[in-house]
């Protein structure tokens, strides 16, 4: 294959969903060969301030079994110029609920002079890990009530 398009998506892929999958899935149809970095623990209480509810090696072991990834990586950071250095990608894919935002703006930015395209594939309206979570308590509040 000449060339092929080499695509990078991270996420923390808790409490794995349909936005998740229409993500991987969206992106694969752009790529040849798609590297898909989870958060590790650590990364998501940094960053978010709350623990995942399904552990990095589980978290890992769900996306692998993607058919539309082709390789996992650990995501120890949001530095997307290292991931760069290291995966060579062409494309990076992430939600639309990103655009605009002073993050992307900027790693649009730095990854333009490089090649690197950024994808903003549409975001699955009415679902995240996070409305997952706060049902689910909301639930066993309810219960305990």
């Amino acid at each position: 294959m000449k060339n092929p398009v080499i695509g990078y998506t991270t996420g923390v892929y808790d409490l794995f969903h349909i936005g998740h999958l229409n993500i991987l899935k969206r992106a694969k149809e752009q790529c040849d060969y798609l590297i898909v970095g989870v958060s590790t623990d650590e990364l998501v209480v940094r960053e978010k301030g709350k623990r995942p509810i399904i552990p990095y090696k589980d978290r890992v072991e769900i996306v692998k079994s993607i058919r539309y990834v082709d390789q996992v990586v650990e995501q120890p950071d949001k530095n997307k110029l290292q991931a760069y250095e290291r995966y060579h990608f062409n494309k990076m894919f992430v939600g639309s609920d990103w655009k605009g935002t002073e993050a992307w703006d900027r790693f649009e930015e730095q990854f333009a002079p490089l090649g690197v395209e950024i994808v903003y594939l549409p975001h699955t309206d009415g679902i995240s890990s996070t409305r997952l979570t706060n049902a689910l308590l909301s639930e066993k509040r309810n219960k305990d009530e």
